[in-house]
């Protein structure tokens, strides 16, 4: 039997991916707004840092990105792998946030490189999870990839460098 559904919109799952990804975005911008400015991140950011409104312009692009996936895969998913993209999405949703705590608002690095470098497992964790779903969810996590592939550079400089 068909589905009817596929090639559907479904504008409500679209929403409420987009509410779930913005709403976790919005918890880690409470860490991060009047930090970026502050001087304490002002005195250790690299040189090699964007400047400060490059990141709310990223960032929005790559939440709408990792809410269009979660979109894809949730549509075509069936309740075992509901589950999965439940967990795996969150998971990672849940890291975003914690690196904006323990980054800005504990100003320590060194546990924000080490839990930067699970974001970025989780974040394959998707891409893979996605694949076997739908491929275009996958490579819409791509640049997410490669964005906090960047921010670990970034975060290991401070950390480390």
């Amino acid at each position: 039997m068909k589905n009817k559904n596929i090639g559907r919109m479904n504008w409500k799952i679209l929403f409420f991916s987009f509410v779930i990804v913005f709403g976790v975005a919005l918890i880690g911008s409470w860490f991060t707004n009047g930090n970026t400015d502050g001087e304490w991140y002002q005195s250790i950011k690299p040189s090699i840092t964007p400047p400060n409104y490059v990141f709310p312009i990223v960032w929005n692009i790559l939440f709408v990105m990792i809410s269009i996936s979660l979109y894809l895969v949730w549509i075509k998913s069936n309740n075992k792998n509901k589950k999965k993209v439940a967990w795996v999405f969150g998971v990672n949703l849940f890291l975003n946030a914690l690196w904006s705590f323990l980054f800005f608002y504990l100003k320590n690095p060194v546990a924000s490189f080490f839990e930067i470098i699970a974001l970025w497992l989780s974040i394959l964790l998707m891409i893979k999870a996605s694949w076997k779903i739908d491929r275009r969810a996958s490579y819409l996590l791509v640049p997410y990839l490669i964005w906090v592939s960047f921010a670990s550079y970034l975060n290991w400089l401070i950390a480390f460098g």
